[in-house]
């Protein structure tokens, strides 16, 4: 495969109809994460309410494949318990690195990135939002846990 062939149309469309979020006012965390091979950059803000994500926005300059893994999680995440995105982030982990099969339900947009897989330097931009995401969700619990002990 050609590192062409990645930008399939579905890809092509899936980010470039993306809803575009923006930042919140105020958001329960926020998180920043880059690709040090390609420079795409994603800053994420997630607020929780009972362990469910209630509200998020981002700020992206990456290429298609970040910008279709953003677009996806953007449209879906609202309302997703914090324990089943931390199981997409696996899942699309283990999609990419060790043949693990790509998500279903709400999620299956996700699987036009299962080419990514041949192309280790691209990983790292399709995965930022998840692994931001997941980093502003610790924020989150973590002050929680901390202001728990107090």
């Amino acid at each position: 495969m050609e590192l062409s062939d990645l930008y399939s149309q579905k890809i092509l469309d899936l980010a470039g109809n993306a809803r575009q979020p923006g930042r919140l006012a105020h958001p329960g965390a926020s998180s920043r994460k880059v690709s040090r091979v390609c420079g795409s950059v994603i800053e994420v803000d997630v607020t929780l309410r009972d362990g469910v994500i209630v509200d998020y926005g981002h700020e992206i300059s990456a290429c298609a494949l970040g910008q279709t893994s953003a677009a996806v999680v953007a449209r879906e995440i609202v309302g997703t318990p914090v324990d089943e995105f931390r199981e997409l982030r696996e899942q699309m982990h283990a999609m990419l690195k060790s043949d693990g099969t790509p998500p279903e339900g709400k999620w299956s947009d996700l699987r036009y990135l299962e080419p990514v897989r041949e192309y280790r330097a691209r990983h790292m931009s399709t995965l930022l939002v998840f692994d931001a995401v997941v980093e502003a969700i610790e924020k989150i619990e973590s002050a929680e846990s901390v202001a728990a002990a107090s």
